[in-house]
């Protein structure tokens, strides 16, 4: 059995715990100005920042975005306490990648969330450049499945493939195979890029294979180009994944281009994201959700309470950024460029 993708769980984590600076925080969002309210016309306690997804009523747009995953007690505990303050809250969740579970078949209790998450939105996770090493229709059936999922991302990783020691570069095709588990799944279909955002002509061959479903996850927040330095051997160290840690298209930016080229995508919001205000600007900017994932590792660590009180803090947030808005409803705040004063 092949003990290295669940071994690099465990050494992201540490990672990630160990060194600040992979939380890059570029503040991209600070650059988008919305543009103040004096007078509301609403009332605060009558805001209502709910949204329907995939079918599924959310208290407000919030995704807890993809972390971990694998046959570890630890990422079990991260899972479960993610999915039960999900459910608990109201808001979505993404697991992390689900490659683990083709080798290490024990590792389902990790993804087996249903128990703890009745009725939160849920999206299973698999790398899509997999699908040039042998994954198919049956693996994302099985992702799916495990889960008992709400839609599945595929993951876009090119410059951590690239950095990373043991890294799968094939990418080329690939967009053909993501149509086609796109059209047969039954599922939606996300795709998702890990920290250098989506450009427009990405987003066209995703649209032209199908996939609408689209999650920037641009620069500004967790750098894996970074991650995957550490992880290089000491002999072999060199300065790539540093050089290249801030590589990529700002998650505000990448929603602005999309949404000017084809308003009819379904965008989610990731990479750089760490308040409710940021949260709202995305909103604003066409993000129908907003990922948040660096936040959450630290209070999953302690507990589900914990995970429940920042995301009882990012909802204080949001709602007050729609009240200086003037915004009573979530529609009020979607892609209205009205609230917008000044864009990157």
């Amino acid at each position: 059995m092949d003990d290295l993708t669940n071994h690099r769980k465990l050494e992201h984590i540490r990672i990630l715990r160990a060194d600040p600076e992979s939380d890059r925080r570029m503040r991209h969002f600070d650059a988008v100005r919305l543009r103040h309210r004096a007078l509301p016309e609403t009332d605060l306690e009558a805001i209502d920042p709910s949204t329907e997804i995939m079918g599924k009523r959310l208290r407000f747009p919030l995704l807890i975005s993809s972390m971990t995953g694998g046959d570890h007690e630890l990422v079990r505990k991260i899972n479960r306490r993610l999915a039960e303050a999900a459910e608990e809250t109201g808001v979505a969740m993404g697991v992390g990648s689900q490659r683990v579970l083709f080798t290490h078949p024990e590792s389902r209790d990790s993804f087996a969330l249903r128990s703890v998450a009745p009725t939160a939105l849920l999206f299973g996770n698999l790398g899509a450049v997999q699908l040039n090493y042998g994954f198919g229709l049956d693996q994302a059936r099985a992702a799916v499945e495990v889960l008992e999922a709400d839609g599945l991302y595929l993951h876009l990783n090119p410059l951590q493939e690239a950095v990373q020691p043991e890294g799968d570069t094939r990418f080329a095709g690939l967009i053909d195979r993501m149509g086609e588990v796109a059209a047969t799944l039954g599922r939606p279909v996300i795709a998702k890029e890990v920290g250098a955002g989506v450009s427009v002509d990405d987003a066209a061959l995703l649209r032209d294979a199908g996939v609408r479903w689209i999650d920037v996850a641009g620069a500004g927040g967790t750098s894996w180009s970074r991650i995957e330095h550490h992880r290089q051997p000491e002999s072999d160290a060199d300065a790539l994944g540093l050089l290249f840690q801030d590589w990529g298209l700002p998650t505000p930016l990448a929603l602005r281009e999309l949404r000017a080229f084809d308003p009819g995508l379904d965008l989610i919001a990731s990479g750089g994201i760490r308040s409710g205000l940021d949260m709202a600007k995305a909103v604003v900017l066409g993000a129908r959700l907003a990922g948040l994932a660096q936040p959450f590792l630290e209070p999953a660590m302690q507990g589900t309470r914990e995970v429940v009180r920042v995301i009882e803090r990012l909802r204080r947030e949001f709602v007050t950024t729609m009240f200086l808005l003037g915004c009573s409803t979530l529609d009020d705040l979607f892609a209205q460029d009205r609230h917008l004063l000044a864009v990157p």
